[in-house]
Protein backbone atom coordinates (compact mmCIF):
# COMPACT_ATOMS: atom_id res chain seq x y z
CA UNK A 1 0.00 0.00 0.00
CA UNK A 2 1.16 3.52 -0.77
CA UNK A 3 -0.03 6.88 0.53
CA UNK A 4 0.34 10.26 -1.13
CA UNK A 5 -0.26 13.78 0.12
CA UNK A 6 -1.34 16.50 -2.30
CA UNK A 7 0.87 19.34 -1.12
CA UNK A 8 -1.25 21.92 -2.89
CA UNK A 9 -4.40 20.79 -1.07
CA UNK A 10 -2.84 20.12 2.35
CA UNK A 11 -3.60 22.80 4.93
CA UNK A 12 -1.18 21.48 7.55
CA UNK A 13 -3.85 20.69 10.15
CA UNK A 14 -1.72 17.75 11.39
CA UNK A 15 -4.71 15.43 11.77
CA UNK A 16 -2.97 12.71 9.73
CA UNK A 17 0.22 12.92 11.78
CA UNK A 18 -1.82 12.47 14.95
CA UNK A 19 -3.90 9.62 13.51
CA UNK A 20 -1.06 7.73 11.83
CA UNK A 21 2.40 8.96 12.88
CA UNK A 22 3.96 5.80 11.41
CA UNK A 23 3.16 7.09 7.91
CA UNK A 24 2.81 10.88 8.10
CA UNK A 25 5.10 13.64 9.36
CA UNK A 26 5.15 17.39 9.01
CA UNK A 27 7.55 18.84 6.46
CA UNK A 28 7.45 22.53 7.24
CA UNK A 29 3.79 23.51 7.21
CA UNK A 30 2.59 20.55 5.09
CA UNK A 31 2.18 16.84 5.71
CA UNK A 32 4.52 14.37 4.03
CA UNK A 33 4.65 10.59 3.74
CA UNK A 34 7.46 8.78 5.55
CA UNK A 35 9.11 6.14 3.37
CA UNK A 36 7.97 4.61 0.10
CA UNK A 37 5.24 2.29 1.36
CA UNK A 38 2.82 2.02 4.27
CA UNK A 39 3.87 -0.55 6.89
CA UNK A 40 1.37 -3.42 7.01
CA UNK A 41 0.52 -2.78 10.66
CA UNK A 42 -0.35 0.86 9.88
CA UNK A 43 -2.65 0.28 6.89
CA UNK A 44 -5.92 0.72 8.82
CA UNK A 45 -4.86 3.94 10.55
CA UNK A 46 -3.49 5.24 7.24
CA UNK A 47 -6.87 4.65 5.60
CA UNK A 48 -8.52 6.36 8.57
CA UNK A 49 -6.25 9.39 8.17
CA UNK A 50 -7.16 9.61 4.47
CA UNK A 51 -10.87 9.40 5.24
CA UNK A 52 -10.67 12.01 7.99
CA UNK A 53 -8.55 14.54 6.08
CA UNK A 54 -10.74 17.67 6.00
CA UNK A 55 -9.49 18.73 2.55
CA UNK A 56 -9.13 15.22 1.04
CA UNK A 57 -5.42 15.76 0.42
CA UNK A 58 -4.46 12.12 1.12
CA UNK A 59 -4.84 9.29 -1.36
CA UNK A 60 -4.16 5.63 -0.60
CA UNK A 61 -3.62 2.88 -3.16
Amino acid sequence: MQAKVDGDACTGCEMCTQTCPEVFEMDGDKSAVIGSSVPEDAEETCKQAAEECPVEAISVS
